[in-house]
Parts: structure tokens; C-alpha cells; sequence
């Protein structure tokens, strides 16, 4: 339970209570499926402390009686951008690449890949980059939906421009093959080239929301290290609706923390971190 005495810390620009902490969980689980611990009260201050200098409000109760009332929807998506946490990079949890590669290079048609949780770019672009080496091609028969809900890291991922750092880890031909570097105010920088960014079509979805803009049949779906802020019941819920959108030899990639093996009447598990629908 959260502590219920009201205090302000010493050092704290706005009055953050154990109520209005409560009312940000309620909120974003609703919005979003996320699922915020106790432990997360420090991470929600600082967050959205940034929102209320933004909108120019002095307190959190306020803040949120705005949010509330429900007529501000830029700020709605500002909230939920504010509270959504984007850690990723290029070819993250890398056993899963191959595996893509092997599985693509068995298929007799085109390939569809739905990436549920693009964040900045890195993990759609990996994926990119991978079927461009499987079928030995620079424009292969691949079609990749990149969503997320934070608009913030859409823009980010669209305009596929990273600092040479977050390159490191990448073999030197592969930066050499697939990014353009950067020249005069642009140096340190690097592009992703056009042709994988032709094959990737981001778009904003909401994993809780009603509808999704996608239409199914898809070979693959990535959705990894998403599921670890959801409860139980949302995972459930969210499982339910993807393996109707597999096609019969589709699989789904999860992350190194998501077991989902209490759901062995949705998916049953192929290998490591990788499911397939149940039969």
C-alpha cells in the first residue's frame, strides 16, 4: 500500500501526495495497460513535474482534474508519451535475429512483420536489416508495420537519423551497408538508408485501445518487453487478440523476462522467448 499521510519533500517543486500518485496509476492502467509499482513514485514525479511547467499548472490534483475532464487531447497523448518508457537499441536480445533470418529464408511468399512496439526505430530497423541479409537483397519481398503508442518515438523512428554511438555494437560492414553518415553540422551522425525506411510503415496504436490499424495476416510479431507492464488479465487479453492476426505458421517474439506459458491455450512456446499459436 502507498503511504497516506500527504507530505511535501523537501526539494520538491510541486506537492506530490500518496492520492494524486494513485489517481496517475488508476489513469495510465486505464489509458495505457501499464501497470505502475509503488516503487515507480519517484520516476511518475519527475515525469510528468515536466508537464505541469509545460501546461504552466501548479499542482499534481489540479494537473489531474484537467486530464479528467477529458477536452484536452494533446495533453492526453503528452501523459501518456511522458509515462511510457522506451529503452531499446539495435539488434537488442540478438539470439532473436537469426531465428527471424532461418524462418524467413523457409518461406515461399512475401513476408509481414508487425513490430507492436517500435520505440525510436531500433527494433523495426533491426528487423529490417535482417530480412535484407536473408534474402540477399536491398529491396526483399518484406512489408514491416512499426507501431507504438508515444508519438514522440514514432517521429524519431520515421526520420531514422541516430548518433554513430548508438552503432557501436554493430559489425562495421553492416554500419557501412545500411546507414549514410553524416557530413559537416551532421557529422556523429548516421541515416538509416532509404530503402529500409521504405519498408517500414510506422503508425501510433495503442495496444489497449477498442480498434487497431492493423488488418492481420501477419508471418511474424514482435512484442518484446512490452508485456512485463501489464497485469495478467491485460497480457491475457492482448494475446487473445494477436493470434488471430498470425497467420497458421506465424510466430511471436516476446522478450528475455515475458513467460507466457499460464496461456497455453493462446501460444505454446518454439524456442527461446519465441511463441507459436496453439493448435
Amino acid at each position: 500500500m502507498v503511504n497516506a499521510t500527504p507530505s511535501r519533500e523537501s526539494g520538491k517543486e510541486f506537492n506530490f501526495t500518496p492520492r494524486d500518485f494513485e489517481r496517475v496509476r488508476v489513469l495510465i492502467y486505464q489509458r495505457a495497460g501499464i501497470s505502475l509499482s509503488d516503487s515507480k513514485q519517484e520516476m511518475v514525479y519527475s515525469r510528468l513535474a515536466r508537464r505541469l511547467r509545460a501546461t504552466g499548472i501548479n499542482s499534481f490534483a489540479e494537473y489531474l482534474d484537467e486530464l479528467e475532464r477529458g477536452n484536452d487531447t494533446e495533453e492526453w497523448v503528452a501523459f501518456t508519451n511522458a509515462l511510457t518508457t522506451n529503452l531499446t537499441s539495435f539488434f537488442r536480445e540478438e539470439h532473436h535475429f537469426p531465428l527471424l533470418a532461418d524462418f524467413a529464408s523457409k518461406l515461399k511468399e512475401p513476408i509481414t512483420v508487425w513490430c507492436s512496439a517500435s520505440s525510436t526505430g531500433e527494433e523495426p530497423y533491426s528487423i529490417a536489416i535482417t530480412l535484407c541479409e536473408a534474402y540477399g537483397k536491398m529491396n526483399p519481398p518484406v512489408k514491416i508495420i512499426a507501431t507504438d503508442i508515444d508519438t514522440n518515438v514514432l517521429r524519431t523512428a520515421a526520420d531514422g537519423v541516430y548518433s554513430m554511438e548508438r552503432l557501436d555494437k554493430m559489425a562495421p560492414d553492416r554500419v557501412k551497408k545500411f546507414f549514410l553518415r553524416g557530413k559537416g553540422s551532421n557529422d556523429g551522425q548516421v541515416r538509416v538508408r532509404p530503402e529500409l525506411r521504405q519498408m517500414i510503415e510506422f503508425k501510433q496504436l495503442n495496444l489497449l485501445a477498442d480498434s487497431w490499424p492493423v488488418t492481420g495476416g501477419f508471418d511474424v510479431i514482435f512484442c518484446r518487453n512490452v508485456m512485463i507492464y501489464f497485469d495478467k488479465p491485460t497480457q491475457k487479453k492482448i494475446l487473445q487478440r494477436f493470434a488471430p492476426l498470425l497467420k497458421p505458421h506465424g510466430l511471436l517474439f516476446v522478450g528475455h523476462s515475458e513467460n507466457f506459458s499460464y496461456l497455453t491455450d493462446i501460444f505454446q512456446l518454439r524456442g527461446k522467448t519465441v511463441y507459436e499459436v496453439s493448435r
